[in-house]
């Protein structure tokens, strides 16, 4: 076989494209400097901001504004504010795509163009929330600086009165009696039904899951109507804040138990197998592990729960009733809760009723808020992530499996020592014997055995 170089030597009796038989071919080397120029080795910047980057960034901007601009104004009959930014939006979608397709290739302008409408979408969510709480809180500002607004009832208040007369400390003290009880009721419920979804998995599993998934759409007020229906008018109770509660219960398992449920799929099947591995029960397991690594996700679904149950009206309207005095017992009389004061409140044509509902608004934004810090104060970190008092404890655990070990590991007594020689026991006898002042005939020596042992002789 020989080894032609085609750029040097080229078959004479061969077509151009057709290699002659026997032939190798050996492609041309290219020099390394042409290469590098054909194939510029230059990495895309993924994140931050660079000069043509932010140019063309506002030159979109203004181009999108002056499009929306000719057209509402001039070139067609467009009319509406809504009309007019979603027209800019889209002009400046459109002509930033424009422009970051001159320099970067298909795939940056796909980035590029995605960031600017998630920026966009996080900056309106934001906006919707700091427009609600904001308004809450503006309209509420004439009845949150007077302390009475938190100390007293509206027992002794009525809507003439102003606002240095009465408040929602029943309010208060309701909302959080009934969601205590709920929370009592829904928590256990959730996460044992969520454990069962997702570590026994038993035959009606299936079921159990459509069920829950059903009733996370189910309206509150079905909710309020059957404790009412069963509570009220089957067994005869009177409206109370246990009631509400068992309400607020009802609606918030299913959230509980679908968020926990997507929480506890998400822990890696490594570990629940690893501590099998070891020999631990099920329960062990999902005490030990399961349960610990998802913490921080099940404290997110108990939040989540929580901010459902506690902004319920209906049910609480249908089950606790109404009423303007402070009752801390919620197994009898009627109990109000900041909704339900809420709804009263505001639907009052005098201004300082308004303004004790706006109030009452802001103060149950404030105690969800509280909530959410205690549950992620609760929750911890996430897995892996420990702080320091968590660190202390288990380098404690750690020192005191690292001392029972040692104590497994020490050598003892065995099992299979050697047992005492017969001579040993005879040499004891006597001197247990002297000692007691017992004599008696000692057994006659072994043949080739004396007191000290064997001889080296045949002889007695």
């Amino acid at each position: 076989m020989t080894v032609v170089d085609l750029e040097k030597n080229p078959p004479q009796d061969a077509p151009r494209d057709v290699p002659a038989p026997g032939t190798t071919l050996v492609a041309a080397e290219v020099p390394a400097d042409d290469a590098a120029a054909e194939l510029p080795d230059a990495p895309r910047r993924i994140g931050g901001l660079t000069r043509s980057g932010v140019l063309s960034l506002l030159g979109a901007a203004a181009s999108g504004l002056c499009t929306a601009i000719l057209l509402f104004g001039e070139l067609a009959p467009f009319s509406g504010a809504l009309g007019f930014f979603v027209t800019a939006y889209l002009s400046f979608l459109g002509i930033y795509a424009v422009l970051t397709g001159l320099e970067e290739d298909s795939q940056a302008v796909r980035d590029r163009v995605m960031t600017i409408v998630l920026w966009t979408a996080g900056g309106l969510m934001f906006l919707a929330l700091a427009m609600v709480v904001g308004f809450t809180a503006w309209r509420g500002r004439e009845a949150l600086p007077h302390g009475n607004f938190f100390t007293q009832d509206m027992q002794a208040a009525g809507p003439l009165d102003p606002l240095t007369h009465g408040g929602i400390a029943h309010a208060m003290l309701g909302t959080l009696i009934m969601i205590t009880i709920a929370l009592t009721i829904t928590v256990p419920l959730g996460l044992a039904c969520a454990v069962y979804l997702n570590q026994i998995r038993g035959r009606f599993s299936r079921f159990v899951r459509t069920i829950v998934e059903a009733m996370t759409a189910l309206p509150s007020i079905v909710a309020g109507l059957m404790v009412y229906a069963v509570w009220i008018l089957g067994l005869g109770m009177q409206k109370s804040g246990l009631a509400a509660g068992f309400a607020i219960s009802v609606m918030m398992l299913p959230i509980v138990i679908r968020a926990s449920d997507v929480v506890l799929r998400l822990v890696p099947g490594t570990l629940t197998e690893a501590s099998e591995a070891l020999g631990a029960p099920r329960w062990r397991t999902v005490w030990h592990v399961v349960l610990p690594t998802a913490r921080s996700g099940l404290a997110t679904a108990v939040i989540l729960g929580t901010a459902r149950g506690i902004g319920e009206t209906s049910p609480v309207l249908l089950t606790a009733g109404f009423t303007a005095a402070l009752n801390a017992d919620p197994t009898s009389g009627p109990m109000v809760s900041l909704p339900l004061a809420v709804f009263n409140f505001v639907k009052s044509p005098e201004p300082t009723m308004i303004a004790r509902g706006f109030g009452s608004a802001a103060v149950l934004m404030a105690l969800v808020l509280v909530l959410f810090a205690i549950a992620r104060v609760i929750g911890g970190r996430g897995p892996g992530h420990q702080n320091k008092r968590q660190a202390k404890r288990a380098l404690r655990a750690s020192r005191r499996d690292a001392e029972r070990f040692a104590e497994l590991h020490t050598p003892g007594p065995g099992l299979f020592e050697p047992a005492a020689s017969p001579a040993d026991d005879e040499t004891e006898r006597p001197e247990e014997g002297a000692g007691n002042g017992a004599t008696g005939p000692h057994p006659p020596a072994p043949d080739n055995e004396t007191e000290h042992g064997p001889t080296d002789g045949d002889s007695h």
